[in-house]
């Protein structure tokens, strides 16, 4: 008896340890499935390790680079055997992944990686990632990718190396890295010496394909882009298409003061160029008699704003004027002014009311849209589906509105959730979080009931003016845009 249990002892044991042994027949086809787990991948890559490297093996451990579900330990152990059998394999997928990579912990394992195998060939990569917004809280030069550039070459050589990378890019293939460093630049510090070689785009500095509308730019309106949205901004304004824009923005911006001139943004240019054919008396009011201008308008006026604290992380922004007085330039005035001007219409209300009942209805996004004036100076809403749903508190600008607004005053949206929203009046952190990319002068129109809404002024850098509320009229019709 003793025996037989013995036996059954030792069958269960051999069992146990048997089970413990994953059973992996095609080696490269198991370490290229993410899904897997670790003990099967751990046995997998053992077994690719010990044999001959295949198409199908390189091809795994090159996964191991950027495909989800690996441990960052066993990642780092086969992209180390195949630099030490192939190093080009690694500097290839690297090359192409790195930039793509958004997980932050494998990031970080990934740059440590780079920089201790000492690739020196990814510098462009680590800075084309690098370029990338980081949705964490750590300073540039503590990004991982930076890190990795520093103990490749020293410290004092990184934003050299940004400099670089930006001005070799400078094939069709690349102009998203243009972008990137562009931003990256800034957000370094180096914004002076990039308009410096904006405005001069001499010699060979000429020959770089960001230089020429950028230049035309500089010189038409004394204004740089500050990010990848105004770059495409100023790229699209510089369309032949656009020639006829591009000519009074530029003749109305010749006939300001200098010192107006130089706190000109790209934004402006479009309320520049409506002033200049339409509303001609702007360009001649000074910013502080703008500023009374608004002020005396907004006495008396209701305000609404936000009221759930956890709608806007760190606390909303100040909705009244005079909070942001020592920030409002001479455009955000004249673009305050001609917002007021708008709602002033019975039949941009009407317009806006009627979107913004359609939007209440719709419960699968907000609506949303450019408010611009018409070849006859007459304002017009503009209406633009959303890019995709997501759901009733976000909208999703499509390219089309985008096109639209390059020479539109205002990006707008709705916050129709509710008929009485009154709660939720104002831009959210999303809304917010858009302005400072997008850098348009934007638009919000809450309902507060069925006939009332209130509308807020906001743009980059958390100016935000509440313009007070607007009322449905009773009789006024629209007409949309043919």
């Amino acid at each position: 008896m003793r025996q037989l249990i013995g036996l059954l002892t030792g069958v269960c044991a051999i069992m146990f340890v048997s089970g413990c042994q994953p059973t992996v027949v095609d080696p490269a086809a198991t370490l290229a499935d993410g899904a897997r787990g670790t003990r099967v991948h751990r046995a997998a890559l053992d077994m690719v390790m010990e044999a001959p490297l295949t198409a199908a093996s390189q091809d795994a451990l090159q996964g191991l680079a950027y495909r989800p579900g690996y441990d960052h330990a066993l990642r780092v152990e086969g992209l180390q055997y195949l630099l030490d059998v192939d190093r080009e394999a690694v500097v290839t997928v690297l090359r192409r992944r790195l930039p793509r990579v958004r997980d932050h912990a494998w990031l970080t394992k990934l740059c440590d990686f780079v920089a201790a195998a000492q690739l020196m060939e990814l510098d462009e990569a680590l800075v084309s990632s690098w370029g990338r917004p980081w949705t964490g809280e750590l300073s540039e030069l503590d990004r991982p990718e930076a890190k990795a550039l520093a103990a490749l070459h020293g410290q004092d050589a990184v934003e050299s190396i940004v400099w670089r990378v930006f001005k070799s890019a400078t094939r069709p293939s690349q102009r998203g890295l243009r972008y990137r460093c562009w931003d990256l630049l800034h957000r370094l510090g180096a914004r002076e010496a990039l308009v410096e070689l904006v405005v001069s785009a001499g010699g060979a500095d000429r020959a770089h394909p960001m230089t020429a509308s950028l230049h035309a730019a500089a010189e038409a309106f004394g204004t740089v882009p500050w990010n990848r949205e105004e770059m495409l901004w100023i790229e699209k304004l510089a369309d032949p298409q656009r020639r006829d824009f591009w000519q009074i923005a530029a003749e109305a911006t010749s006939q300001l003061p200098a010192d107006r001139r130089a706190q000109l943004e790209v934004r402006d240019l479009p309320v520049l160029a409506a002033a200049a054919e339409h509303r001609p008396e702007l360009l001649g009011s000074s910013t502080d008699a703008l500023y009374d201008d608004v002020r005396r308008s907004l006495e008396g006026t209701k305000h609404f704003s936000e009221q759930d604290p956890g709608y806007m992380p760190g606390g909303a922004p100040d909705h009244e004027l005079s909070a942001h007085r020592d920030r409002l330039t001479w455009g955000d005035l004249v673009a305050l002014r001609m917002a007021q001007e708008a709602m002033g219409h019975d039949a941009v209300r009407a317009h806006l009311f009627h979107y913004a009942d359609r939007d209440h209805a719709d419960e699968t996004t907000e609506y949303g849209g450019v408010l611009a004036l018409d070849d006859d100076g007459r304002f017009e809403v503009l209406e633009f589906p959303p890019r995709v749903r997501v759901h009733d508190r976000r909208f999703e600008a499509s390219q089309e509105m985008f096109d639209a607004g390059y020479t539109g005053l205002y990006h707008f949206h709705f916050h129709a959730q509710k008929t009485r929203n009154g709660q939720h009046a104002g831009p959210g952190a999303g809304d917010m979080k858009y302005a400072d990319a997008t850098r348009a002068n934007c638009l919000v129109l809450t309902s507060i009931d069925e006939d009332t809404m209130n509308v807020d002024y906001y743009r980059h850098g958390g100016v935000l003016v509440d313009l007070g509320v607007v009322v449905r009229p009773r009789t006024a019709m629209f007409h949309d845009r043919e």
